[in-house]
């Protein structure tokens, strides 16, 4: 369970939900509001990418580009949605 702009996952859950990490500023794809995007500097030092204040994962059962078996997961796990 996340706050705005902190990142609470980390050891297992993080095996889980590995956190969208990256090495530069976030950039948006078509649909995507860029003024949303940003990052945060996690306990384990990487930086990850969020959505309106909101730190991004994937879902490790993902396989191909379009799941979304975390939707839901927990009652905790919301796929993100530019729509």
């Amino acid at each position: 369970r996340d706050e705005s702009g902190v990142s609470n996952c980390s050891g297992g859950c993080a095996l889980n939900w590995p956190p969208l990490v990256t090495v530069r500023d976030p950039s948006a794809a078509d649909g995507v509001d860029g003024d949303l995007l940003g990052s945060i500097t996690r306990d384990d030092g990487y930086s990850q990418v969020t959505y309106d204040g909101v730190p991004l994962y994937y879902f490790a059962n993902d396989e191909k580009p379009g799941d979304t078996l975390g939707e839901g997961v927990g009652g905790v796990w919301s796929v993100v949605s530019v729509e």
